[in-house]
């Protein structure tokens, strides 16, 4: 099984996480962490909306966090879905982008989505500027810029939403469990330690995160791309 995992890692995945990692802590990949910030503080909101109940607002702040109001729902979904939700959001971006011959399309609706939910949902300066121009910037580079570009910008999104979860959860929740965080709010609605929640969570963005890397790998062509029929 881990034999054939590795078999399937496309190089160009491996090549992009190993660079993210590398200019982690500089201003290059900033706009990713806020745009995976973004990603988290959305997933609240739409937990909410699928078990009965409304967003109110969503702020997003420059200084990688936020807070997402809502009203109605279920409160131990609504908990849940941030950082696995973000999660979820940077392993299908990076799925479609690796199996689909979509990237364009895919870029312009992902664009799309974040301005309409800036426009509608976010309260504050800094995420509404920043929603719309991400997402702007999304739109455009899906309107002019070959399908090869835009392959290799979502897999970057998409490695970066998966690293940033992991270690998201990791600082907020493991390293700083005294933060009142999701997993804090979690806590004393279950009556189990926030610590637990923390582990919980960690071990699925790490097995979810293997799980995407596989399903991008390399072994099959591109969903959409017809494959050619042995001659008879």
């Amino acid at each position: 099984m881990i034999k054939e995992f590795f078999k399937r890692l496309d190089i160009r995945v491996i090549v992009i996480f190993v660079v993210v990692g590398l200019l982690w802590d500089t201003p290059v990949v900033y706009p990713l962490k806020i745009f995976v910030v973004f990603m988290h503080e959305l997933s609240h909101g739409i937990a909410a909306m699928m078990t009965g109940g409304q967003i109110k607002e969503i702020v997003v702040v420059s200084q990688q966090g936020g807070h997402t109001l809502t009203m109605g729902g279920s409160r131990f979904w609504t908990l849940t879905a941030g950082y696995l939700g973000s999660l979820v959001w940077g392993g299908l971006i990076l799925v479609l982008a690796a199996r689909t011959h979509l990237d364009k399309l895919f870029s312009t609706l992902i664009g799309i989505g974040m301005v309409f939910v800036s426009i509608f949902y976010v309260r504050n300066m800094f995420g509404l500027i920043f929603g719309i121009a991400f997402g702007g910037g999304l739109i455009v580079i899906g309107w002019l810029l070959s399908e090869s570009i835009n392959d290799l910008i979502l897999r970057v999104i998409g490695l970066t939403s998966c690293l940033y979860a992991i270690l998201d959860i990791k600082s907020d929740i493991l390293d700083r469990a005294y933060l009142r965080s999701d997993a804090r709010m979690l806590s004393e609605l279950t009556h189990i330690p926030t610590v637990i929640w923390g582990f919980l969570w960690i071990i699925i963005a790490i097995i979810g995160t293997l799980f995407f890397l596989y399903v991008a790998g390399k072994g099959k062509a591109k969903l959409d791309k017809p494959v050619p029929s042995e001659p008879v």
